[in-house]
C-alpha cells in the first residue's frame, strides 16, 4: 500500500540574472568588451553613447488606459510605461572609468606586417630545382611545417595523405629525399622532425671547424649523453679535454631551437596582456583604479523609450500595438539589468581587489616577494563578507598592474608555512629564496633537493626534501645533474 507524506525542503535558486552577473564578474577586460559588443547587437533597445538630457516626459496614464473590449488586457502593473519615460530612472552609466575620455591617447602593440611563415618557404621552394610532382611534395610539406619550423607526422603518414588528396604516388625513401630539398630552405634548422635533427641541420651549414665537427659528432652519435649533461662520458668518447668540450657546447647551445620563430618576415598578432586594476604608490599610499576604458558607455535607447510614449498618447490600443509594447518592455528591461550589472560587476571588482591590496600593502609599497603574507581566497571572502566563489571569479584570469610589473592577481594567494619562529610565511617567500639559492650555486656542482632543504633550514624555514622537490617543479627549476655547468 503506498503511503503518502508531506515534507518541506529549503533551497537554494540562483535566477538566470544573477547567474548572468557572476558570468560577467569572471570576465577579463577583453572578454568584457566582446560581450558588450554581443549585448548591444543582440538588443537593440540597449545603445552606445552618453545619453543626452532632455525634459522627463509626463506621466498620468491611468490603468484603464491598457484595458480595451474584445482585445488581451495588459494590465497597469504589468507594464508601467511613466516608469519608461522617465528620463530620472534611466540610468545614465558611464562605463569607462577613472575619468578616462574618448579623445585620450591609447597605444596598442602593432601586428607586424608581410608574408605568413607558410608563404615565405613556399616562395622559396621555386628557387629549388625540382620536377613539377616533386615541387607538388615540397609544398605539401610546408604545409605540415607547423609554426616552429617542425614536420611533427610521421612520413607513412604523408605518404597516405598524399594518395587520399592530392592523387600523387610516392614511396616514403622518395618523401624524404624531398624532404632534405626542404631543409636546405631558410631559416635553418627548418623542416627538422624532432631536435636533433633540427640542430645537426643548422651546424651542418656553418663553417667546418674542428669545434663544429665536436659539436656535430655529439648531437650525431651521443645526443642522449649531451642532454643529460654526461660531460665525462663525452670527454672520454671523444678524446677532447674540458676546453674543448666547452667550446663545442657553447656551440650547439647559440643554436637555435624553434627556427620558426626566427624568420623576420612572417606576420604574427602580438597577444596583448590588458591589466585589469592599475595600483599606483602616491605620497607613500596605494591607490587602486579600475581599467575600463575600451568599454563603451551604455544607455536605453531614446526610440524605444519613444514607442511606449506613442502608445500612450494613443487613443485606440489594438492587440498588436500591445503586443509590441510587451517586447518593448522585455527589450528595456533587458538593457536596464545588463546596464546595472555592468556596475555592479565594477564596485565588486574593486571592492574584492581594494581588500587584496590591502592586505598585501607591504608587498605592493615596496615590491619585494619576502613581504607577501600568506592569504588564501577564505581571508578575502571574510574581508569583504562575500562567497569564495565571488573572489575566486575576481581573481581568475586577471591581470593588475603595479610599479614592480604587471601579474595574474592569482599569483597574490599563497598557502601559509611555520618558520623556526613559529611565525606565518607566504609559500612564496619561500619559492622567492629557493630561486635565489639556486641561481648563487655552483653550476658546476649544483645543489641537490637534499642540500637546498638543509639550506633553506639554515634560513630558517624548515621544509622536506619532497617539499623542496615540489617547489622546485613549479618554478620549472630542472634537477641538479640538469642544471651542472662546465
Amino acid at each position: 500500500m503506498l503511503k503518502q507524506q508531506l515534507s518541506q525542503k529549503l533551497l537554494q535558486k540562483l535566477s538566470p540574472q544573477q547567474i548572468q552577473l557572476m558570468k560577467l564578474i569572471q570576465l577579463p577586460t577583453q572578454a568584457l568588451e566582446q560581450k558588450i559588443k554581443e549585448e548591444l547587437e543582440e538588443n537593440p533597445a540597449l545603445d552606445e553613447g552618453r545619453e543626452e538630457t532632455e525634459e522627463s516626459l509626463e506621466a498620468d496614464l491611468e490603468s484603464n488606459d491598457f484595458e480595451e473590449e474584445g482585445t488581451e488586457s495588459i494590465e497597469a502593473e504589468e507594464i508601467n510605461v511613466d516608469e519608461y519615460l522617465s528620463d530620472d530612472e534611466t540610468p545614465d552609466y558611464r562605463l569607462r572609468a577613472n575619468n578616462y575620455s574618448a579623445d585620450d591617447e591609447e597605444t596598442k602593440i602593432p601586428i607586424t606586417g608581410g608574408t605568413t611563415f607558410t608563404e615565405y618557404l613556399q616562395n622559396q621552394i621555386s628557387t629549388l630545382t625540382l620536377s613539377d610532382q616533386d615541387r607538388q611534395i615540397a609544398d605539401y610539406l610546408v604545409g605540415n611545417i607547423d609554426e616552429d619550423g617542425y614536420i611533427r607526422r610521421e612520413l607513412r603518414a604523408i605518404v597516405d595523405d598524399l594518395a587520399f588528396t592530392q592523387n600523387i604516388f610516392t614511396e616514403e625513401a622518395h618523401l624524404e629525399k624531398v624532404l632534405k630539398r626542404v631543409q636546405e630552405l631558410d631559416p635553418a634548422g627548418v623542416g627538422a622532425r624532432d631536435l636533433q635533427e633540427c640542430l645537426y641541420l643548422q651546424l651542418k651549414r656553418k663553417e667546418q671547424t674542428a669545434t663544429v665537427k665536436a659539436a656535430r659528432q655529439i648531437l650525431d652519435q651521443y645526443f642522449n649523453d649531451f642532454i643529460k649533461k654526461h660531460y665525462q662520458k663525452l670527454m672520454d668518447r671523444l678524446e677532447i679535454d674540458e676546453d674543448q668540450l666547452r667550446d663545442a657546447l657553447d656551440e650547439i647551445t647559440r643554436l637555435n631551437p624553434k627556427p620558426g620563430n626566427s624568420s623576420s618576415n612572417t606576420a604574427r598578432s602580438v597577444q596583448e596582456v590588458i591589466p585589469d586594476f592599475t595600483i599606483t604608490v602616491e605620497d607613500g599610499e596605494l591607490e587602486l583604479s579600475l581599467n575600463a576604458r575600451n568599454a563603451p558607455e551604455l544607455n536605453v535607447s531614446r526610440e524605444y523609450r519613444s514607442m511606449l510614449e506613442d502608445y500612450k498618447s494613443s487613443k485606440d490600443k489594438s492587440k498588436s500595438q500591445k503586443e509590441a509594447v510587451r517586447f518593448v518592455k522585455q527589450k528595456l528591461d533587458g538593457a536596464r539589468w545588463f546596464i546595472e550589472a555592468i556596475k555592479q560587476r565594477q564596485q565588486t571588482l574593486m571592492l574584492t581587489m581594494g581588500a587584496i591590496m590591502n592586505f598585501q600593502k607591504d608587498y605592493f609599497l615596496t615590491g619585494d616577494e619576502r613581504n607577501l603574507r600568506p592569504m588564501i581566497l577564505k581571508d578575502i571572502a571574510d574581508e569583504i563578507g562575500m562567497d569564495i566563489s565571488t573572489v575566486s571569479r575576481v581573481a581568475s584570469n586577471k591581470y593588475v598592474s603595479t610599479p614592480y610589473g604587471t601579474f595574474l592577481i592569482k599569483e597574490f594567494f599563497s598557502e601559509s608555512m611555520k618558520n623556526e619562529a613559529g611565525e606565518d610565511v607566504s609559500t612564496r617567500e619561500i619559492k622567492k629564496i629557493l630561486e635565489e639559492s639556486v641561481a648563487e650555486e655552483d653550476k658546476k656542482k649544483p645543489l641537490t633537493d637534499d642540500k637546498l632543504a638543509a639550506l633553506l633550514k639554515e634560513k630558517g624555514y624548515p621544509i622536506a626534501r619532497r617539499t623542496v622537490a615540489k617547489y622546485r617543479e613549479q618554478l620549472d627549476i630542472p634537477v641538479a645533474r640538469l642544471r651542472k655547468e662546465l
